[in-house]
């Protein structure tokens, strides 16, 4: 089983509450892969400047990340963003960005990450999106993420993009953006209707919803007394999202919603340190337990209620 995602490989400068670090390993393409890792063989492909040192790679080569598919320029800098959160996790604030290599990010897919059986595509220009597509005709099961900015600004280009997908993984401002719907259940509906097989909805720390046509699924987020970094926790949600899929023979509906728990797990980990910290260094067996704990969590026993006579 193997799955492909491509996007961006960064580096990251944060401020927190909690502390802050001025240069981590960050990027979509760098989340989503090593939380897809622990589940199954992937391939990156992305671009970086020659400031991408030894330290970043070996994180992928920890995890047998396959990066023969992510370009290096040589004399070129490395996709940079710096971002703030404070007591409000759920919103970044933007201090720097600098695109340098990745602002002429032209994907270069070889025949293993062409022939993989799952791709995603992370946040990227939606006809880039659609143009990977279609270099892999053989994917059985392709996602896709996207961004306010895109909604904004190339709707018409993003909807042709989502016709080609089977799956959506975006938050619910930008469901609500997409569709000019304000309830959710509307917008995934209208969302759904451009053929695909499954919507995923993030609703930060509420967790998220699985919509498929004729059935939903509600996932809380696991509860963590500290959130020390959120970035990157969209992706390696998609991550492990998807990395399960990939584990999987067959994707039912049975599977999505383990898929979605599996996915909820790797982001609670994701946030409990900065970057990569924390899911670098993340255990089969811490993943195991946590999956239980969620199942511990939801979890009830079916007793119909029936008023009795004495009542």
């Amino acid at each position: 089983m193997s799955l492909t995602v491509v996007g961006s490989v960064a580096f990251d400068a944060l401020e927190t509450p909690f502390g802050q670090r001025d240069k981590i390993l960050g990027g979509a393409g760098t989340h989503f892969a090593l939380s897809s890792s622990f589940f199954t063989d992937v391939n990156v492909v992305g671009v970086v400047g020659d400031d991408f040192g030894d330290a970043e790679w070996a994180v992928f080569e920890r995890h047998n990340i396959n990066t023969d598919d992510v370009e290096v320029v040589a004399g070129g800098k490395t996709f940079f963003w710096r971002g703030r959160y404070d007591y409000d996790m759920n919103t970044a604030h933007t201090l720097d960005t600098q695109l340098n290599v990745f602002e002429t990010f032209d994907p270069k897919l070889s025949e293993k990450s062409k022939s993989a059986r799952l791709l995603f595509l992370a946040n990227i220009l939606p006809t880039i999106q659609k143009q990977v597509r279609e270099q892999c005709e053989n994917a059985q099961f392709v996602a896709m993420d996207t961004m306010n900015f895109w909604i904004s600004s190339m709707k018409d280009q993003l909807i042709e993009t989502i016709k080609v997908v089977d799956c959506v993984i975006i938050n619910d401002a930008e469901a609500r953006q997409l569709t000019d719907e304000p309830n959710i259940h509307k917008a995934a509906k209208v969302i759904l209707n451009y053929g695909l097989k499954a919507l995923v909805i993030k609703r930060g720390e509420y967790g998220a919803v699985l919509f498929t046509k004729d059935n939903f699924f509600v996932v809380p987020a696991y509860p963590l007394e500290s959130v020390f970094d959120p970035t990157g926790a969209g992706d390696t949600f998609a991550g492990g999202f998807m990395g399960y899929l990939a584990s999987q023979v067959e994707i039912t509906e049975d599977a999505l919603r383990r898929a979605m728990i599996y996915g909820s797990v790797m982001a609670s980990f994701n946030v409990e340190e900065f970057g990569t910290e924390r899911v670098d260094r993340l255990t089969h067996d811490e993943i195991n337990e946590r999956f239980r704990a969620f199942k511990r969590m939801t979890h009830f026993e079916e007793i119909p209620f029936e008023k009795s006579a004495a009542a």
